[in-house]
């Protein structure tokens, strides 16, 4: 099978930041399902582990990375009890294993949902890996309730981004929240309004632009893009018994401190915690999966995706890198094979 993969951790712009190369079809075993791949997606931690995976030395074979993927279950492994071979699939994958940016791969069926019936190959792909993160970030890690939490606020930072495009929408179509996005460009904006967030601030003059609306406090914010530079001013916006929730890390250690005479709650997401770890609960993302597909064929939710490149080529995968380290993309960028 074709794959693309690195040896060496280069700039996009490098020739062989990414190289093509051919391997092995892997054989499906225990609760593997053996997908063909139709489209992926990419997603800021690729370029971050293309980035720092092999800086300061050469590997023996290309990593593949890559994991939101829409495909074709080709093959199944003995234990594998949700789907059967034909099956078509969407999921974000897992990694500790080989990634999506190949013709074939092996995911384990737990993390896996049915494909939305209603979405092309390339609006599906946008959605496994954000979707996720999002729900998660709102349904186990802050919890919410729709008795005890309805009328209550939500600050999404990055709204126009990946994970953002998602929340933006759960957030409204599935609580009682008033939703707070931000964004700064007029286009970023306009998006996040038209997925239907409640009000847009610009996060270079957040707090005033929040004051301005009639919000000098917030119950729940979500932190989808540098947890860093937004620490301190998140501690103050919050309300006392809030909660914070974050999916960026820190380059430097935080001050938890600042949070103690609040009583506030900090939770890390990362949508790849029950994979990593082979989680009691890891089969809950299958469920999700399908939960988001149930939903993006009602109408309920919508694709992220907005843009869409044809072919598995190296100059494709080097294209969407581009675009995402840019800082500049809306929605998610989606590369169909």
């Amino acid at each position: 099978m074709k794959a693309i993969g690195f040896k060496k951790s280069l700039p996009i712009t490098e020739a062989n930041s990414f190289i093509a190369f051919e391997t092995e079809i892997p054989k499906p075993e225990g609760r593997d399902l053996l997908v063909r791949i139709q489209a992926n997606s990419v997603n800021p931690v690729d370029y971050k582990i293309r980035q720092n995976a092999a800086k300061d030395k050469i590997l023996e074979t290309p990593k593949i990375i890559g994991w939101d993927a829409v495909g074709i279950i080709k093959a199944v492994g003995a234990e594998v009890s949700l789907f059967k071979t034909g099956d078509a699939v969407f999921y974000a994958g897992d990694l500790t294993r080989s990634g999506s940016n190949a013709e074939y791969q092996l995911v384990d069926e737990r993390i896996v949902g049915h494909k939305p019936k209603n979405l092309s190959i390339a609006e599906a792909a946008a959605m496994p890996l954000t979707g996720l993160t999002a729900y998660e970030a709102i349904f186990d890690r802050i919890k919410y309730n729709p008795e005890t939490d309805k009328g209550k606020s939500v600050l999404i930072l990055a709204g126009a981004g990946g994970v953002g495009s998602i929340a933006i929408q759960l957030a409204k179509k599935l609580t009682d929240l008033t939703v707070i996005a931000t964004a700064s460009r007029e286009e970023s904006q306009k998006w996040c309004s038209d997925l239907g967030a409640d009000f847009v601030v610009n996060h270079h003059n957040l707090k005033d632009e929040l004051k301005e609306i009639g919000f000098t406090e917030i119950d729940f914010i979500l932190d989808f893009v540098d947890l860093k530079q937004y620490w301190e001013t998140a501690a103050e916006l919050i309300k006392p018994q809030g909660h914070i929730v974050s999916i960026t890390g820190s380059s430097e250690p935080l001050n938890l401190n600042i949070l103690k005479n609040k009583s506030v709650t900090f939770s890390w997401e990362l949508m790849y915690t029950r994979s990593m770890y082979h989680t009691a609960d890891m089969q809950r993302q299958h469920d999700i999966l399908n939960k988001l597909a149930n939903l993006l064929d009602d109408g309920t939710l919508k694709t992220t995706r907005t843009t869409t490149f044809t072919g598995f080529t190296v100059e494709n995968l080097k294209k969407a890198h581009a675009l995402q380290e840019s800082g500049k993309s809306i929605g998610k960028n989606v590369i169909v094979f």
